[in-house]
């Protein structure tokens, strides 16, 4: 039996159960002088990896102490369209001082040769990307463009804390693959961009970073060190939209990324669609997770050292501020049987809270893949098959007349 699309049934995940249990959507016969709907395959499944519950406690599959008896909805603070565009300055303004979202370019070198990304097959050129910031900091963007026709679209990948280069290389591929350009960046002080910042009290002197908890010096009231964070994304995306003209803006990132994507989604709409994965719980849940010590996150992550920052919008209101808006959509990617931090399932306590607000504020969608296919820090096979296929089938189905 084949079911009509509907749009609001794809694009909120309501029409993901169907008869069989799989959710198809397909053409209808066309009434005479109708239009036809665009044909979007099942969304794929995955089954629990039976081998990798085994070596996991209670811990892993049951609801933790911390969410119990928490009421999630007074902790969103976004009730409207409006709180999201004043919570998104009032992160704006903390983060730049004032001075708003950067408007600047980056310096290009086209066409280089770029050994970290050598594994990539179907690249057209690869575009080097260098964005100055304080202290005598460069952050460097590679852009790969696709050796085939890529329809404007960009995606934004972050790469995290050192993670080794297989996620990034195997999503960037999936990407091309699918006809994106990619915009591939990495954390301040992390692969491409290990460097040595102007001691700041000395600016005669350069010292190396250890940690993000290094960069507590640096922060002052005149200056966020959340800018090493966040403007080499701004920066690129400026490039990229200046140039190309998208038609649409997608930012995929692990761990660190994954934070990086959280927070990046809620402060700049111009992206659409997100896909932040191993890289925040809200902050009530982490001392719950079973790998707690790792799941606290870096300096950069933690109310205990960002309190204003957080002060202004926590990782619920976040989740809701990059949901929000015409188009938008947001899919929280978490392992449960994760290696390194943010695993278990305290995230099916504020799961249906977070969504249920983005709905009732409209225009967008915001969920939870809780991946169980894995033990590894990392966007498994089967995360990276979900997120294409969303970013296939909304597509799709926005392009429908």
């Amino acid at each position: 039996m084949a079911y009509p699309v509907d749009r609001r049934r794809l694009l909120t995940g309501a029409g993901a159960v169907a008869a069989g249990g799989a959710f198809t959507a397909a053409s209808a016969p066309a009434a005479s002088g109708a239009r036809s709907c665009t044909v979007v395959p099942p969304r794929p499944v995955a089954p629990v990896n039976q081998v990798a519950a085994a070596r996991h406690g209670l811990a892993y599959k049951a609801m933790p102490q911390e969410a119990v008896g928490v009421d999630v909805e007074p902790l969103i603070t976004i009730n409207s369209a409006a709180d999201v565009a004043a919570k998104r300055s009032g992160l704006i303004a903390h983060v730049w001082k004032g001075a708003g979202l950067p408007a600047g370019q980056p310096s290009v070198n086209r066409g280089v040769s770029a050994p970290d990304f050598a594994a990539l097959t179907q690249v057209s050129r690869i575009d080097e990307l260098t964005v100055p910031l304080r202290y005598g900091v460069r952050s460097r963007v590679f852009h790969v463009l696709p050796a085939r026709s890529w329809n404007r679209r960009i995606a934004i990948y972050h790469n995290g804390h050192g993670e080794p280069f297989d996620t990034m290389l195997r999503t960037i591929q999936g990407l091309l693959n699918a006809g994106y350009s990619v915009l591939a960046c990495a954390m301040p002080f992390f692969h491409w961009n290990t460097q040595q910042i102007t001691a700041p009290d000395d600016p005669a002197k350069r010292v190396d970073i250890v940690g993000h908890v290094d960069l507590r010096l640096w922060e002052s009231a005149s200056f966020s060190t959340l800018t090493f964070f966040l403007e080499p994304v701004a920066v690129a995306l400026n490039h990229a939209i200046t140039t190309y003209r998208p038609s649409s803006v997608q930012m995929i990132g692990l761990s660190g990324g994954g934070w990086t994507t959280t927070v990046y989604a809620a402060i700049d709409p111009r992206v659409t669609r997100s896909y932040p994965t191993a890289g925040s719980l809200p902050f009530h849940l982490r001392p719950g997770a079973p790998n707690a010590l790792s799941s606290i996150g870096d300096w950069e992550q933690r109310r205990d050292t960002q309190p204003v920052f957080y002060g202004i919008a926590g990782y619920l209101d976040l989740y809701v501020m990059a949901a929000i808006g015409p188009g938008r959509r947001q899919i929280q990617i978490l392992n449960r049987f994760d290696s390194c931090c943010f695993a278990g399932v305290g995230h099916r306590s504020y799961a249906p809270a977070v969504a249920n607000r983005v709905d009732v504020i409209g225009g967008g969608h915001w969920e939870v893949l809780e991946d169980a296919t894995h033990d590894q820090h990392t966007i498994s096979p089967y995360a990276l098959s979900v997120i294409l296929w969303d970013l296939a089938a909304v597509q799709d189905i926005l392009s429908v007349p």
